[in-house]
């Protein structure tokens, strides 16, 4: 059985750029460029401003409230820059800002979920968001967002993306209790509580960064500098981000804001999740990279404009593409997950952030996944079960998707599975940053229709379509 594919195709845009801090490289070459910038003239520095406004100002909203910024960041280097002029603050800048083009590698793994706005619309139309994985120079990672509106014949409509790229605005000041970390650490040798008795009762990553560079130049045993690291590490990655209310979605980017994070975020899989009250909340798990390993996160939101980062902990949490029911289960949380680098796992929890313990739930078995098999995003609940859309490798490295069904009381059983794929890589689908590749992060259903946004060669983003009763009907003949 296989999907219809749809026309609507979502590429790369490498017009796409976010300014960031430009580092020449170390304390001497900042110095150097700002001694030159120092030495011109007024007049001169007007100049060159007017140029810099000319070729840059109508790619990036805020301009000059951007290049104020990235000034702040460099003032501490120049003993008289209260005397200096708006203009020659702005100049320097602008010598200390670059752009980065946040798609300008690819643009995939799309995660597909309802917009928490439904009003005004006729019916048989739904409102969506659209998550995406962004990658630029350096393969770094973001997470970008799109929204739209499927109709009542399937057809997908996309609104406007923006030309313009937007940050959020990080809280660096968010406290966190010692003993809270001590807790949630588990940090309890002599060694451990005594260098968190060296730090304040409450602390958060902007002053504690202070005490990592203070440590840092003190000659600390390598344990001691370990478990300081440890400490930094956590508070570091679990933070809060807001983007200012007149961005539109397409304009928030969430770009590394963390240590751990660094290389990327990577293949966020959000879900809207009902809470036991009946209220709604968005969780997405991702694969944080620092360039060498990796570890998973999860972010939580109501509204898309404000962000809660929060690590995931635990000897569960091993391997990447963890997707979390979009409900407890008897009382638990649930997620599917990759374990092993192979195999397709599930896990209970009481505690959303951490997991301990799981359990087999599918191993590859149909020669087109005998390499790996992992989840293509959140199960979706029907009357006869939770339907999990997969992944699964074969031979060449060949990713294609399936599905199975699982009980709805009890998932860790398996009602049945697809014996062949829903979507494989089509020739015109197998060129790309990664050849021979078909990967989605979440699927969503309207009007008895199951919409699957998928990555092709890890290059750009299609769309397709299949029955949900059709699927279902396929999936409980091989009961």
């Amino acid at each position: 059985m296989f999907a219809t594919r749809l026309t609507k195709k979502l590429n790369s845009n490498p017009e796409r750029v976010i300014l960031q801090l430009f580092n020449p490289g170390g304390t001497n070459r900042i110095l150097n460029v700002i001694e030159r910038i120092m030495s011109l003239s007024e007049i001169e520095v007007v100049r060159q401003l007017e140029k810099i406004t000319h070729d840059f100002s109508s790619r990036h909203l805020s301009f000059k409230h951007k290049l104020m910024k990235n000034y702040s960041q460099i003032e501490n280097y120049i003993p008289t820059a209260n005397k200096l002029s708006k203009e020659r603050k702005l100049l320097l800048g602008a010598y200390f800002s670059k752009e980065y083009s946040i798609e300008a590698a690819a643009l995939f793994n799309p995660s597909l979920v309802m917009h928490p706005d439904q009003s005004f619309l006729k019916p048989g139309l739904v409102r969506f968001i659209l998550s995406l994985r962004a990658t630029g120079e350096g393969h770094i990672s973001s997470i970008e967002f799109r929204s739209g509106i499927i109709d009542e014949n399937g057809e997908i409509y996309f609104d406007e993306t923006s030309r313009f790229c937007e940050l959020p605005i990080k809280d660096s000041k968010r406290n966190f209790e010692r003993k809270y970390v001590a807790e949630i650490l588990k940090l309890e040798s002599n060694e451990e509580q005594n260098i968190l008795q060296s730090l304040p009762e409450a602390f958060s990553s902007e002053n504690l960064k202070k005490e990592r560079d203070i440590i840092f130049n003190k000659e600390l045993p390598d344990n001691s500098i370990k478990i300081f690291d440890k400490i930094y590490s956590y508070v570091d990655s679990n933070y809060v981000i807001e983007f200012n209310e007149s961005t539109s979605l397409s304009e928030r980017i969430i770009f590394p804001n963390s240590v751990n994070e660094s290389n990327g975020m990577e293949d966020a899989r959000f879900v809207k999740f009902t809470e036991d009250d009946g209220t709604s909340n968005y969780y997405a798990t991702y694969t944080a990279y620092n360039g060498r390993n990796f570890g998973t996160q999860l972010i939580e939101t109501k509204d898309f404009l404000k962000f809660k980062i929060h690590t995931m902990r635990g000897s569960a949490v091993q391997d990447k593409g963890m997707a979390l029911f979009p409900r407890k289960i008897k009382g638990k949380y649930v997620i599917t997950s990759r374990q092993g680098g192979e195999n397709l796992q599930i896990m209970f929890s009481d505690d959303l952030f951490n997991w301990e313990k799981f359990e087999q739930l599918q191993i590859p078995v149909e020669p087109w996944e005998f390499v790996q098999l992992g989840n293509c995003g959140s199960p979706i609940e029907t009357k006869y079960g939770w339907l999990l859309i997969t992944h699964a490798v074969g031979y060449f490295r060949r990713y294609s998707m399936g599905a199975m069904l699982l009980d709805l009381e009890n998932p860790s059983k398996v009602i049945s599975k697809l014996k062949t794929p829903l979507i494989e890589p089509i020739e015109d689908e197998r060129d790309g940053y990664v050849p021979n590749v078909v990967y989605s992060c979440g699927s969503m259903v309207h009007n008895n229709e199951l919409f699957i946004p998928y990555a092709m060669s890890d290059a750009y983003c299609g769309f397709a379509k299949v029955s949900l009763t059709g699927l279902l009907s396929k999936l409980l003949e091989g009961k």
